[in-house]
């Protein structure tokens, strides 16, 4: 299937979730995972309608930006980790950042948006499993990092993200999800912008959904397997 069909067909179900879970389908964002694949897939889903993409790495996304230049109604964010080396650079390239996952990262990016004089969203990634892969707050400290970003003028916490285990088991996931929204919920009293929950890809987006993901992040569906590696 073409990539414009993956979408056409990505979107169906997405909507199918909502619906079943009670939500409006509008409500839900389909966020393209794009890393690992070169510019020129990122203009067909582009052709086809998409508008929302997710790149995991600064220099690869650097690479390729020349290439999409012309897609000004396009978003990019960066959904990966972020070092603080690459703070600068990713505030410049992207339209938000997806995964703060310390105040030392926070106040680096809220430096490089206030030279740039730029607004820049971002998402507080939460780590709620044990995995040592994986990145982000720990539960109990959320309530201080966004207390500590409070005053920031360039960039502005509007939600929560993160990544539980992976598993063939959709249903593995909800605990995560439901742990996250419980989150968010607690964290809205008193940060009213913090509104937005990316949780969900391809393997369990549904049961994201039906936990109040406002945005799902979707690759290999859409684009197929990984083809392209930056140098």
């Amino acid at each position: 299937m073409s990539i414009a069909d993956n979408i056409a067909r990505l979107k169906e179900e997405i909507a199918g979730a909502a619906r079943r879970a009670n939500r409006n389908p509008d409500e839900i964002a389909l966020m393209a995972v794009s890393k690992v694949h070169p510019a020129e897939v990122i203009l067909e889903a582009y052709a086809a309608g998409q508008r929302l993409f997710g790149e995991n790495k600064v220099q690869e996304f650097e690479g390729k930006r020349p290439r999409l230049e012309g897609l000004e109604d396009a978003k990019f964010h960066l959904i990966g980790p972020l070092q603080s080396n690459k703070t600068n650079k990713a505030a410049g390239l992207f339209d938000a950042v997806d995964a703060v996952d310390s105040l030392r990262i926070a106040e680096r990016l809220e430096k490089a948006a206030q030279e740039l004089n730029k607004r820049l969203p971002v998402l507080i990634e939460v780590k709620l499993s044990h995995e040592e892969s994986k990145h982000g707050v720990a539960p109990e400290e959320l309530p201080a990092l966004l207390e500590a970003m409070r005053g920031f003028e360039a960039v502005e916490a509007v939600g929560l993200m993160t990544v539980p285990p992976w598993s063939e088991d959709a249903e593995t996931a909800r605990p995560y999800f439901r742990e996250l929204r419980r989150l968010r919920d607690e964290a809205v009293r008193t940060h009213p912008k913090v509104t937005q929950l990316s949780m969900g890809m391809s393997n369990d987006f549904a049961v994201a959904i039906e936990e109040g993901s406002t945005c799902v992040r979707v690759g290999t569906a859409i684009f197929g397997r990984r083809i392209y590696s930056a140098t």
